[in-house]
């Protein structure tokens, strides 16, 4: 084995690696939302979240990214660590479908005619070209996302193609004779998976590694067990490097999978030792297929999964005991950890869920600012200050979340959502800075004992229930993605804009009567600003719904069509202003509440 052998071994390798990236990159966007509804989906039922742990490593294709992603999760207070036990056992054999598709390379060249068709080297290339049409012709991301898991896969056999070709030579060497004799040892052939699953962080990569040489090289069954052993140990480098710097909740769910881990092989390894030095067993003498190292591979998580299964809360507790409580530790809780962009069609799925809770936090200041107007109570008025300070650091720790997703390989679909998210959390941002505006108006009137005319009292309550109407309305179009109510927002914004024009006009009114003071007169006109302003991010809002699922929709333009002509805006706005009206001789019964 040359020079040259070595970098045709590395460059395998790294197609190797790269065809499982792109593979798993694309399934999880043809996954989509199926993804992130399986991960809701996971609950204390130990049996639901094996079965859902399996399936969704199969699609990502990778049990450490899976870990890695739960401890993001428990990080971010998304997750309880009890939860992600079972998840983690059957991330463990989810990852062995890997091993069965590269099992594939193992079949004969004197297979018959049906057989060789599923031989990577006739069907890659085929899988190849139809994955390149896709990319290139095809108008939809759903079908270009597919062509993305065909090229994946042709690359990923193509990569086990080169691995195999670069130790054909190998087979020929004394030396390597005698390293193979010398892995007869289990324990060196333990610590040699072990190794090498840890050095490339993949036990996907390492078992496909042990099935290249199958191919080219005698490697007993005695000889591979041990190695398959310590690759499924080796796999836990990754949520052990993952669990620095986190929660301790979340350092434990990384003590989870390598207590596991640390179990499973604790028995098997073991077990197998003492097994074959007391039973000479012939198929141990006999060599291993890649047909041969996945189905080992499948067997030993099957039978490590039933067999610990039952004891999740032991494991519980051991990792709870091995990793106690640090006393110095901030309470401090992570909003979104940059773990979960591992899996950036969930990211989405987060990012949305804490805009969800930013906007919980802004209607809770807006509607109890507006009350204040009328009756202040100091607790209110701290919480909604509290509050405020949350709903900025939202805002920051979600922009940079989204902008750091924004870079990652996403579906139109998702690039579309953190669209709508930058500009929704910006609005709300602005709605939580107005509210806090109105807050400061309520504390003046009560210092200074001000009192408005009643005249001015009545627009005004007009003004609060319109505005209060058009901030659910957005909200609750905004949190269940409804087109259609968030179509009924622009022109209850028109109908705002028109009485706030009317009610500053007859403001101006008072003020020449002398019926209102100048420093009573400024402070209206604020008020009556503060809530044109909100309603307006609420159009932005409910905008921004109707874009998700229109991209090719101008907002300018959506703006300042001719509204007469679109008769369900018509009708709205005829009905909302016959619901709010003002007047100067207008007795409104509607009170600010």
């Amino acid at each position: 084995m040359d020079i040259f052998s070595i970098f045709t071994l590395l460059g395998g390798l790294a197609f190797f690696l790269y065809g499982i990236n792109l593979m798993s990159s694309g399934l999880e966007k043809v996954a989509g939302g199926k993804l992130e509804q399986m991960l809701k989906k996971m609950t204390s039922n130990p049996a639901k979240s094996f079965v859902l742990g399996a399936v969704i490593t199969a699609i990502i294709q990778s049990s450490s990214a899976v870990t890695v992603m739960l401890i993001g999760l428990v990080n971010s207070g998304i997750m309880t660590l009890s939860r992600t036990i079972s998840v983690i056992i059957g991330a463990n054999l989810g990852t062995t479908i890997t091993a069965w598709m590269l099992s594939l390379t193992a079949i004969q060249e004197n297979a018959g005619f049906i057989f060789k068709l599923f031989k990577p080297e006739t069907f890659s290339p085929i899988l190849a070209f139809i994955g390149i049409v896709m990319i290139l012709v095809s108008k939809s991301n759903k079908r270009k996302n597919v062509g993305s898991i065909l090229i994946g896969f042709a690359i990923l056999m193509s990569g086990m193609e080169f691995m195999a070709g670069a130790m054909a030579p190998l087979a020929d060497m004394p030396s390597f004779r005698n390293a193979m004799i010398a892995f007869k040892n289990p324990i060196l052939g333990f610590f040699v998976g072990m190794f090498i699953t840890m050095i490339i962080q993949s036990s996907s990569a390492s078992i496909g590694i042990l099935q290249a040489l199958t191919l080219v090289a005698g490697v007993s069954w005695g000889a591979a067990i041990p190695i398959i052993l310590g690759q499924n140990l080796g796999t836990c480098i990754s949520a052990v490097l993952a669990s620095i710097g986190v929660s301790t909740n979340a350092k434990r769910v990384a003590g989870v999978h390598v207590i596991y881990n640390v179990i499973s092989v604790g028995v098997c390894f073991p077990a197998f030792i003492i097994i074959t030095s007391v039973i000479d067993i012939p198929l141990m003498h006999q060599n291993i297929n890649a047909f041969g190292v996945a189905g080992f591979h499948t067997v030993y998580n099957i039978f490590t999964a039933f067999m610990l299964l039952p004891f999740a809360k032991v494991i519980e507790n051991l990792a709870i005991k091995f990793i106690p409580e640090n006393k110095n530790e901030s309470e401090r809780r992570v909003l979104l950890d940059e773990r979960l962009l591992l899996a950036p069609t969930f990211a989405v799925s987060e990012a949305y869920r804490q805009t969800i809770k930013m906007a919980e936090l802004v209607e809770y200041n807006f509607l109890f600012s507006a009350k204040l107007l009328k009756s202040y109570h100091q607790k209110k008025a701290e919480q909604i200050t509290e509050n405020e300070i949350k709903i900025d650091t939202y805002e920051d720790k979600l922009d940079s979340f989204l902008l750091k997703l924004s870079g990652k390989e996403l579906s139109e679909e998702d690039n579309n959502k953190i669209s709508q998210l930058l500009l929704a959390i910006g609005d709300y941002e602005r709605i939580g800075d107005h509210a806090t505006n109105i807050l400061k108006m309520a504390e003046k009137i009560k210092e200074n004992e001000m009192k408005l005319s009643a005249e001015a009292v009545e627009e005004l309550k007009v003004i609060v229930n319109a505005v209060s109407e058009i901030f659910a309305m957005s909200f609750e179009a905004y949190r269940t993605d409804n087109v259609q109510l968030a179509r009924e927002v622009e022109p209850l914004e028109a109908v705002i804009k028109k009485i706030v024009r009317k009610v500053k006009n007859h403001h101006i009114q008072r003020l020449k009567d002398g019926l209102c003071t100048a420093e009573l007169s400024f402070m209206f006109s604020d008020l009556l600003n503060d809530f044109r302003r909100i309603a307006a991010h609420c159009g932005n809002i409910a905008t921004s719904v109707i874009q998700l699922y229109d991209s090719t929709l101008d907002k300018h333009e959506y703006n300042h069509r001719n509204k007469d002509e679109d008769i369900e805006f018509v009708s709205k706005y005829q009905d909302y202003k016959s619901r709010y009206s003002v007047s100067r001789q207008d007795k409104t019964k509607v009170e600010l509440s």
